[in-house]
């Protein structure tokens, strides 16, 4: 016989799972790759405009523009670039992995789904949402004339808190509450729709939103879909990918040994050298061309949402490693990367396997940290005396766990660097 506790429960999740709710997702950095819109434009237009939109682009990201005189800056570089060549740029880019499936799983869950983009024309946004099933698309409002941009833009999308007054009018034309609405995004320009009693899911998100997120998903988007149930987080174990990220990363352990076999100065040149083919492959990449090896290894080691766009974290990892050891003296310097490296990469393999997230970081957990500071900690014996290396161990994995606006593959060298310069 069937306790009566048991049918309600099945009744109460029948209920649940038959209530209309309301996914909100952000357009760039979560269903296409980030900036990729604008750098595949700007590609197509002079060299001078090319670098004014990077350096706008720049200064929004370093928090010194503001999002709307950012873009009102970037469309009126796009001045006379015809409407529907914008268009045909958006269906070049490679979406998400398996969008339409996603989709049909949040259809398939009762889910009512907006697009609000801050970045893209709405007309492009419409089109994306027609093609997916969404229910509703918001983005710029772009002036043209005889189907050429003028360079003008408007719409509630680009203005502050322009987010919230679309989610609002949504919110209410369904008659729902905010307990109803569940939202995904990865920069914070979403934050102001990043409010208490929605369900708050940060997707590879910078430095605000691992702060203000209720969950954090790094790499699959399909991942938000448990989350949206209440499923609790399951241990999650590392990929083929994330085993060859990692090993690589940890490589960079020897790089302070070899310095000592070969001299500084050669191993600075061999890193540069390096990050430069990297740099030149990933440009021949998002060109649909390849550089023999290193294409091979980046397919080998990138995650699916780096795979889309411009893989920097590489970059950042050999310009942190090669400015700690021309900037710091040695043993400081060696300790300093060693810790990075193995640190890191230990807190990154043994994190994700459990689930027990910080709380003013939900992208990090209490067990890849202690991991990584254990790690850290045994590779900087190496080089100091072990309590230095505790020391070092600390500060290295207290800066990797923190949200901050910089990479961490280039703070946490230097910043351990200097500290036990100093302390040495």
């Amino acid at each position: 016989m069937i306790s009566n506790q048991r049918i309600l429960r099945v009744k109460t999740q029948m209920t649940a799972s038959e209530k209309e709710r309301l996914v909100v997702l952000d357009v760039e950095g979560v269903l296409i790759p980030k900036n990729r819109f604008f750098f595949e434009i700007a590609r197509t237009l002079s060299f001078t405009k090319l670098l004014k939109i990077l350096f706008f682009g720049f200064l929004y990201e370093a928090g010194i523009f503001k999002l709307e005189s950012t873009l009102k800056r970037i469309f009126k570089e796009f001045k006379g670039v015809e409407l529907d060549n914008l268009i045909s740029i958006f269906g070049s880019i490679p979406a998400t992995p398996y969008l339409q499936n996603i989709f049909c799983q949040l259809k398939n869950r009762k889910c009512q789904i907006a697009l609000i983009s801050s970045g893209l024309p709405e007309v492009i946004v419409k089109k994306l949402a027609a093609t997916l099933g969404a229910d509703y698309a918001y983005g710029i409002e772009v002036e043209t004339k005889d189907g050429k941009l003028t360079g003008k833009i408007w719409g509630d999308a680009i203005e502050p808190n322009g987010k919230l007054k679309i989610l609002s009018q949504i919110v209410t034309s369904l008659n729902l509450r905010l307990r109803d609405c569940v939202v995904v995004a990865d920069d914070r320009n979403n934050r102001c729709i990043f409010l208490p009693g929605i369900l708050k899911i940060g997707f590879n998100p910078d430095f605000i939103l691992r702060v203000l997120a209720d969950r954090v998903v790094n790499g699959k988007l399909s991942s938000i879909l448990p989350i949206i149930d209440g499923k609790p987080h399951k241990r999650s174990f590392p990929s083929a990918n994330d085993l060859v990220r990692e090993d690589i990363h940890a490589s960079g352990f020897f790089m302070p040994v070899i310095a000592s076999l070969i001299g500084i100065p050669a191993v600075g040149i061999i890193i540069f050298s390096i990050a430069l083919l990297y740099g030149l492959s990933e440009l021949l990449r998002l060109e649909g061309k390849e550089l023999p090896f290193i294409s091979a290894v980046t397919r080998h080691a990138a995650s699916q949402s780096e795979l889309g766009g411009f893989a920097a974290a590489p970059i950042y990892f050999a310009a942190g490693i090669l400015f700690t050891l021309i900037v710091f003296p040695h043993p400081a310097s060696y300790a300093a990367i060693a810790m990075f490296c193995l640190g890191d990469s230990a807190a990154s393999l043994l994190g994700g396997t459990i689930s027990n997230s910080l709380p003013f970081n939900k992208g990090k957990t209490w067990e890849g940290s202690l991991s990584g500071f254990f790690f850290a900690f045994l590779a900087g014996t190496f080089f100091v005396p072990p309590l230095i290396a505790l020391i070092g161990a600390a500060i290295a994995m207290t800066i990797e766990v923190l949200p901050l606006p910089v990479n961490d593959n280039l703070l946490v060298p230097i910043f351990t660097g200097a500290a036990l310069t100093l302390i040495r």
